[in-house]
């Protein structure tokens, strides 16, 4: 077997791969050779066929096996020898495609290697963590919002308004009959709730304890229920009393309400809850310092492959967010820009460095880690969970989609760690105008 080099420019390796008629006859022979104890063939106990016959019968697919054998086995060879890793998959074609047997086998194998990605000392950084402790003025806002979404209704006196709730009975009809389901007693129902089929709850803004009101309203053409779907009906309804919202006072029942023992104890869980979204915002940024610094120190060749490919994938992206009426794909195709492949540079490069750094620090993300991440994705489809577990389970890239940005976050968990890292005391404030601004860079 031979292997020759036909291309070495910048991070692009060619090779001609020559399998001689000889080494392939071989390796056809070895294969037959093998299989014979086991073959049955009418007029021959087992393992008793001729090799001739044997050959004849079966050569041809043991020639197509022994072939991509032999130039697996070359390039697995040649990665090893070299050290080289693809950055993409290699392209490998045949080139005397009218093979026929007696003929040599030659391929073309063809990749962009990746880089020699130079060492890094985290120890060399320095990063500002920011730090916002909660004030009472902030556990006090959080309480208020939990009184709000606690919030009971008192009856007024007086008509109803947005955000008032009504208590009625209600009976519908559709040219005069009633219907299946159209009926209810005693139903407390909140004005702008758009809980009730739409332009239901805007009529009934206004009535008043005692009042009888007929609310007449079109079922939408999708709804759920085909034999009200596009029908329009009356609702004879009788107002039986008008309530007005009244935030839960902040007490030890409120407390209670969400699982604390006192009021106290319910503070001590916010602060705790302010504390985790603080550090969580105040990661975000600094993550975001790390990564400017990253790509401001460390500088090396990029397989352009992978620029071409996450280029491509940005300006895609972008231009669907500027056209969401097009759901599809077929579309001309989008040329990124050369800001979208500045862009593209950029996350390669980063993504190749933590890349390293997490290979030479054997960085993993363990068994338990990926199961977390995949229950808390599978909680977005309530009632399929099992289905997305066995789809993730069956697809490889769902995976590997998962399992990227966990690798990354621990490889930038890992440089936290060796950088020097100094805190700033803020606000809040101060805190969500940093997140802001992150996120107008990032859209940018």
């Amino acid at each position: 077997m031979q292997v020759n080099e036909t291309l070495n420019e910048g991070l692009k390796r060619g090779y001609h791969i020559t399998v001689t008629a000889d080494e392939l006859a071989a390796k056809v022979d070895q294969k037959i050779a093998e299989a014979q104890p086991d073959v049955e063939m009418k007029g021959f106990r087992k393992g008793k066929v001729p090799l001739a016959l044997l050959k004849k019968q079966f050569g041809p697919r043991l020639t197509g096996e022994a072939m991509q054998e032999s130039v697996d086995a070359a390039m697995s060879k040649h990665f090893e020898e070299t050290g080289d890793r693809p950055a993409m998959q290699p392209d490998v074609q045949m080139t005397n495609k009218n093979w026929s047997e007696g003929d040599d086998v030659e391929v073309d194998l063809t990749y962009e290697k990746l880089p020699e990605i130079p060492d890094f000392d985290g120890s060399s950084l320095t990063l500002e963590k920011l730090v916002v402790k909660p004030d009472e003025a902030a556990v006090d806002d959080a309480l208020e919002k939990l009184a709000e979404s606690a919030q009971n209704f008192e009856t007024k006196d007086g008509a109803a308004e947005d955000g008032d709730q009504v208590v009625i009975d209600f009976v519908g009809s559709i040219e005069g009959e009633n219907f299946e389901g159209g009926a209810a007693e005693d139903y407390p129902l909140t004005l702008g709730s758009g809980s009730f089929i739409p332009g239901f709850e805007e009529q009934l803004k206004g009535v008043k304890a005692g009042d009888e009101k007929d609310v007449t309203v079109d079922f939408p053409a999708e709804y759920q229920a085909p034999h009200l779907a596009g029908k329009q009906a009356v609702f004879a309804c009788k107002v039986k009393e008008v309530k007005a919202p009244a935030a839960a006072e902040v007490n030890d029942e409120l407390a209670k309400q969400f699982g604390a023992e006192d009021l106290e104890a319910l503070k001590t869980q916010i602060r705790e809850r302010l504390v985790a979204e603080y550090d969580q915002a105040s990661r975000a940024v600094m993550k975001r310092q790390l990564l400017d610094r990253l790509d401001e120190k460390v500088s090396f060749d990029l397989p352009p492959s992978l620029v071409d490919a996450e280029a491509k994938q940005i300006a895609h992206q972008l231009w669907h967010e500027a056209n969401p009426d097009v759901q599809g794909h077929d579309h001309d195709n989008i040329e990124p820009d050369a800001e979208q492949t500045k862009l593209a540079e950029r996350r390669v490069r980063l993504g190749l460095l933590l890349a390293e750094i997490g290979r030479k620090n054997e960085v993993q993300v363990t068994d338990a880690e990926m199961t977390q991440a995949v229950m808390n994705q599978a909680r977005q489809y309530p009632g399929q969970e099992r289905q997305f577990f066995e789809f993730v389970q069956q697809n490889p890239q769902a995976r590997q989609q998962i399992q990227a940005p966990l690798f990354e976050d621990k490889v930038v968990d890992l440089v936290f760690g060796q950088a020097q890292v100094t805190e700033k005391e803020i606000s809040k404030e101060e805190l969500q105008e940093a997140v802001e601004k992150l996120e107008e860079d990032e859209a940018v």
